[in-house]
């Protein structure tokens, strides 16, 4: 474990798409659900013990620009947790400001898959401060709004990011992403058996039992949205499964 993550987390993810908490089915557009404006929702989950939270900026992940930053200016100077956020972070610049603002951890994907170069460039001013977010389809990493194949297989593509400089490693999957469907721990093992550094797993999961499951398998932390959102089961719930 790196000191990102001493012990087990269960992260909320804040996903903002026009000014909004949305989360999306199987990450289509079109197929949101509204949870209200991003402060309110991030405050509810600091206030309900989270340790981390994981914003995204939806419209930045997919138009390439980021376009939620006054809403998360605010969540970043407000609230007393680590922040990891992603969504639109295109160049050293861009990662670099959020950093120097507050952000714990910058949330790298399609930009990493691009330009692998990058990873190395913003940890030799910010060491460990990269999270690679590696989206995995049908076993292979998936770029663009996961529209696009790489042929990149994620374990691989995990260590070489590892050797670049990464702090940590994303890793969702995309096949049971929003669906409340259940987990894959098979990709989150092979990845995890990989690496040194901390692999946070996202997607699919639907019960508390998904997420032992996924601590079982290796992953340091877990990204939860729609559950928590839908009240599969709420947040204290979950953080006392994995400290049983």
């Amino acid at each position: 474990m790196s000191d990102h993550f001493p012990q087990f987390e269960v992260i909320p993810a804040v996903d903002v798409q026009d000014g909004e908490v949305v989360q999306l089915v199987g990450g289509e557009r079109g197929t949101e659900t509204r949870y209200g404006e991003p402060a309110g929702a991030a405050d509810e989950w600091v206030q309900a013990g989270a340790d981390t939270l994981h914003l995204v900026d939806l419209d930045g992940a997919f138009e390439g620009e980021r376009a939620n930053a006054d809403a998360f200016e605010s969540i970043i100077e407000t609230a007393a947790v680590d922040i990891q956020l992603g969504g639109g972070i295109r160049t050293v610049d861009d990662a670099a400001g959020l950093l120097d603002l507050g952000v714990d951890r910058v949330i790298l994907g399609t930009a990493a898959v691009e330009t692998p170069d990058i990873v190395a460039d913003i940890s030799e001013t910010h060491p460990g401060s990269v999270m690679v977010s590696l989206d995995a389809k049908d076993g292979e990493v998936v770029v663009s709004g996961w529209t696009e194949g790489t042929g990149l297989d994620p374990a691989e593509a995990a260590t070489r990011y590892e050797e670049l400089g990464a702090g940590a490693i994303l890793l969702t999957d995309v096949d049971v992403e929003g669906q409340l469907a259940g987990v894959n721990t098979d990709l989150v093992s092979r990845v995890c058996e990989a690496v040194e550094i901390p692999v946070v797993a996202s997607g699919g999961v639907a019960t508390v039992d998904d997420i032992v499951a996924l601590r079982d398998a290796g992953a340091a932390a877990i990204v939860v949205g729609t559950a928590l959102y839908e009240g599969e089961f709420t947040l204290e719930e979950a953080m006392d499964a994995v400290a049983e």
